[in-house]
């Protein structure tokens, strides 16, 4: 695709799209909900255990939402990918419990939502390019592999990542349209002649 793109456009800057990279920063924090969640239930079934040896009821503990850990985890997951201020009540009162009892999430979400912050300010390039490097910075602060893996990304592809920030361009209305694409390609039941095909396309979308 860059090959295409250099020799069809060759003044235009590649650019790779910012959602995809935030979606990267909310992966990384899910994935440290999903190891705690694990754990957490791994610790439940020991005391559940521990309880029928015993021949005791086992009542788990209730949080003053009305979650158990392993609900609270897993209840929690939409609220990750939100900043604060699009928080139901419930979400933010949940997000506390949960920044409360697992510190490692909070730092993890703080990250993520620093990183889409600097993508939602009307930076230059350069300025966006220090603004980053100070992220780079907490990134390896904080000891998280996932976001390492992420800052490694970004060191391969800096370029092309912060070249959003000339114009502020994304590929949503190239996404959109390769969806109208595949649309038109259903409704025909797929295509058996694929110039004919490219010419409708240039004729109804042209």
């Amino acid at each position: 695709m860059n090959l295409i793109a250099s020799k069809c456009f060759g003044k235009a800057d590649i650019v790779i799209d910012r959602f995809h990279v935030q979606q990267l920063a909310s992966e990384a924090v899910q994935e440290q909900r999903i190891k705690i969640r694990w754990e957490t239930l791994e610790a439940e079934n020991e005391k559940v255990k521990e309880s029928q040896e015993k021949e005791e009821k086992y009542v788990p503990e209730l949080l003053p939402n009305g979650d158990t850990l392993p609900q609270l985890l897993a209840r929690s997951r939409y609220a990750l990918f939100k900043p604060t201020s699009k928080w139901t009540k419930s979400q933010k009162q949940r997000a506390e419990l949960l920044f409360d009892r697992f510190p490692n999430i909070h730092k993890a979400y703080k990250l993520s939502m620093h990183l889409r912050s600097i993508f939602e300010e009307d930076i230059t390039k350069q300025v966006a390019n220090l603004k980053l490097a100070r992220w780079y910075n907490d990134v390896e602060e904080s000891g998280f592999k996932s976001f390492q893996t992420i800052m490694n990304t970004f060191t391969y592809f800096s370029d092309i990542i912060t070249n959003y920030f000339n114009s502020r361009a994304t590929n949503a209305y190239a996404e959109s349209f390769n969806s109208r694409i595949k649309d038109f390609r259903r409704e025909f039941r797929g295509v058996t002649d694929l110039k004919f095909f490219l010419f409708r396309i240039s004729k109804v979308f042209g």
